[in-house]
This record gives structure tokens, C-alpha cells and sequence, in this order.
């Protein structure tokens, strides 16, 4: 098995190099890519592929063909830092996952991980799996369940109608019908749909042991197509609370959006996440935690405010990532991106494109809000400190302003609840300077 690991928008060549990978490895790799729903028009919104080396974008996870995997990690860098190692990144992806689709990851799970030998899959099934198998061991949900039999003994109530139709020539079986304490739910069904897809996924050994030993206790559970699975009629209650989060887990293994398992006649897998989607919705998941107390609310991909009106047809409706609501007025707007700011020093725009700051005056118009703000993820190229710069719009000290700013994703999500909460305040009430 051939195994690979790049950052975004790195490249690495293929070929008949020692540090290369094999032609043939290469497309079959693009072609897994290319079946993404995150490849675009092009096929190549995952992977760019060159005549001569592959480039990845800004999607990471895992990609995995016959014979070679190769695995995209993220360039989050912390204050002052250059270069962090695989492990570090993959330790913080796996954060940042985990708040945005509720993942039980706690510290003493984090410490028990490969981080430098296994990929961000391999972590991800290690996780899930250690969870699924100390709640089998507390007990698997169960239900009682209607079942019809024949048998030669009353069990529950007599079916008259069945009993009279199918064994009035041979009365020795009775049609029962009767309550049935039954594991085969649609929870469980769930859970081994999970252990099932992940059986074909995982390499690493321990999660192959893992996997077959949960699909051995879920045995009498039915194994339900994917797209069949009845999400829907999941109940969740206080008996079976802990099951919550192990939901989420099989929920983002088992989506559509994230999964691709087959290219045609290449059978291979796809885990990943566009890390612009990942950062709105990671900050999205903590800036209600940042307001709290404060009388503000979030609302994410809200407003839906049109930009034309052809008669009374609107036309360009916008959607901007986040906007803070003081009541129903809006108070404030915010828009993640998720690339990499320049230092002032080579580039006074600090390269912040002038197409964002358009977006952003045009939403400060449309929502008639005073403050806008761009979020970009800070890294260790910039100073020590996190960006907040604020700006007039339009005229010199207008009351209307655009503030950049940066925040830094590593370390705990604490830490970043408290920046959220900071930026936002020198937003709202910062006086513009003289």
C-alpha cells in the first residue's frame, strides 16, 4: 500500500521517481477525487491534476484506491507558528470536526490516538469504534417489536382472521401474534450500516479487529441499505442518551456528502471536508457561546435578502455566513474565509481580495447593518497577535465600517469562545479613530 500525505494546495509529483507515485496509482486516485461532490464542473475542485504532479485544493480527508491512499491535511497553524507536523494537524481537524458535528472527542480520547502513524480516517474509526463498543457493553438498545408466528402454543393474542384462513385445515399451529423484545431498531440498524461501510474502509489492524467484533454483537440486527435506513423514526430519550453522539458519528460516515465509495470500475473511497464550509461552520458552532448573556443571537446562511428587483421579482438572493440579530435588527455581519492573509508589510490589502470587501458593503447596505466584518483563520506568517483591523466605508470616519480580523483554530475551542467574544465587542463598540 502506497501511502501519501500533502497540505492543502501543496503538490505532489507521480511518475517513475523514488519519492513519486506510480502513474497508474495517480489516476486512480483522480479518479475517486473526481467523483466528489466536491470536484465541481472541472473535476478538479479536489485535486488539480497536472501533467506531471497532483495539487490539492482547499478539500481535505482522505482519498483511497487500490493499492495507494492519499491523505490531505489542512494548514491550521497556530501564533508564531511555521510549520506544524502532521500529527498537530491532524490532532486539530479532528477538533474541529468533532464541535461542528457533535463527535464525542474528550482529552483522554485525544491522548490514546496514533496521530503520527494513522490518517484522519483511521483516527476517525479508531473513535467511533471505541465508543460504539463501551456502549454495547452497557447494554444495545432494544424495543418491543409486534411479530406474527405460528406456533404450537399460545404466545400473546390469537390472529383469528390468519388462524382461520391459513390453518383451518391444519389447526396443530396457532397465528400468534405477540410483543417481542427485539435489538433489530432503527438505531441499531444504523450502527451496523456504520460498521458495515467502515469494514471496507478500514486498514489499520486494531480497527479491522474492532469492526468485526461489532459485527458479530450486532448479528440479529438487520443489515439495512443506506439509503433505506429509517432516520426518522430514531428516538432518542434519557435511556438511551449516550447513543446521541455515536448517531452523529455514523451519521457523517454514512452521508452522502462526504462519502463517495466507488469511480466506476475503480473501487475505492473518498472521506472529505471543504475546509472553507468546515471554518463558517466551526465558528458558527461557537459564536452563539460568545454571545451568550448578551441579548444577541446568531443566525447562520440567514437572511436570503435579494440584491435586484425586476418588478417585484427579486433577483441574486444573498446569504451571508453569519449574522448577529439584536432583536430583529440586524447589528452585525460575518463572513468566514478560509485563506491565507498576507503580512502588511508585503501587501498593505494583506491579500484580501476586493471582490469580499464588494460582498461585505453590499450586505451592509442590503441588511442596513453598520458593522460587517471578514474572519479569516490566522497562521504563523502573520504577527503574534490576531488581526482586528476596522475600516470607513465609503468616507472618511463613516459610521459604517468594515473590520478584518483572524482567529486562531488551534488549541481548545475555549480559548477561541473568547476571541469570538472579543472580536465581536471591538466590532460593535469600538470608536473608529480619528
Amino acid at each position: 500500500m502506497i501511502r501519501r500525505t500533502l497540505r492543502e494546495w501543496q503538490r505532489i509529483s507521480y511518475g517513475d521517481d523514488e519519492d513519486s507515485i506510480p502513474e497508474a496509482h495517480a489516476d486512480r486516485i483522480v479518479a475517486i477525487a473526481q467523483r466528489s461532490s466536491f470536484a465541481g464542473r472541472g473535476g478538479e475542485g479536489v485535486l488539480e491534476h497536472g501533467r506531471k504532479s497532483l495539487r490539492a485544493r482547499g478539500v481535505v480527508g482522505v482519498i483511497a484506491a487500490p493499492g495507494c491512499q492519499l491523505e490531505i491535511l489542512p494548514k491550521i497553524e497556530g501564533l508564531g507558528e511555521r510549520e506544524p507536523n502532521e500529527a498537530d494537524l491532524r490532532r486539530r481537524l479532528i477538533h474541529m470536526l468533532g464541535v461542528v458535528h457533535d463527535l464525542p472527542i474528550d482529552a483522554g480520547s485525544m491522548a490514546q490516538l496514533g496521530w503520527q502513524r494513522d490518517t484522519v480516517l483511521e483516527l476517525l474509526i479508531r473513535l467511533f469504534c471505541g465508543r460504539l463498543a463501551d456502549a454495547v457493553r452497557q447494554g444495545m438498545p432494544r424495543r418491543y417489536l409486534e411479530h406474527e408466528d405460528d406456533l404450537p402454543s399460545l404466545r400473546g393474542r390469537l390472529d383469528v382472521t390468519r388462524q382461520f384462513s391459513r390453518h383451518a385445515v391444519a389447526p396443530q399451529k396457532l397465528a400468534c401474534r405477540f410483543d417481542d423484545l427485539s435489538p433489530d431498531i432503527a438505531l441499531n440498524r444504523v450502527m451496523r450500516a456504520a460498521i458495515t461501510r467502515l469494514q471496507r474502509l478500514a486498514q489499520a489492524p486494531d480497527n479491522q479487529r474492532m469492526l468485526r467484533e461489532l459485527s458479530f454483537a450486532y448479528a440479529d440486527v438487520t443489515d439495512v441499505p443506506v439509503k433505506a435506513l429509517r432516520w426518522d423514526i430514531i428516538t432518542l430519550d434519557r435511556t438511551n442518551q449516550r447513543w446521541r453522539e455515536l448517531l452523529a458519528f455514523a451519521r457523517l460516515f454514512l452521508s452522502d456528502r462526504h462519502q463517495q465509495t466507488s469511480a466506476g470500475t475503480i473501487d475505492g473511497h473518498a472521506l472529505l471536508f471543504e475546509m472553507n464550509t468546515l471554518f463558517e461552520n466551526y465558528v458558527a458552532r461557537l459564536l452563539p457561546r460568545a454571545l451568550a448573556g448578551s441579548g444577541l443571537r446568531v443566525v447562520a446562511q440567514g437572511g436570503h435578502r435579494d440584491c435586484l428587483f425586476d418588478g417585484e421579482t427579486g433577483r441574486f438572493r444573498t446569504k451571508p455566513d453569519l449574522i448577529i440579530r439584536q432583536g430583529e435588527r440586524v447589528v452585525m455581519v460575518i463572513d468566514t474565509k478560509w485563506k491565507r492573509m498576507t503580512p502588511q508589510i508585503d501587501d498593505p490589502k494583506q491579500g484580501v481580495s476586493q471582490g469580499d470587501v464588494y460582498q461585505l458593503m453590499a450586505y451592509s447596505q442590503l441588511y442596513n447593518c453598520p458593522n460587517v466584518m471578514l474572519l479569516y483563520p490566522h497562521h504563523g506568517a502573520l504577527p503574534a497577535d490576531p488581526i482586528f483591523t476596522r475600516y470607513a466605508i465609503g468616507a472618511k470616519n463613516a459610521a459604517v465600517t468594515l473590520s478584518v480580523a483572524t482567529l486562531d483554530v488551534t488549541g481548545p475551542s475555549r480559548r477561541h469562545i473568547e476571541e469570538l467574544q472579543r472580536l465581536t465587542d471591538l466590532c460593535h463598540s469600538a470608536a473608529m479613530p480619528a
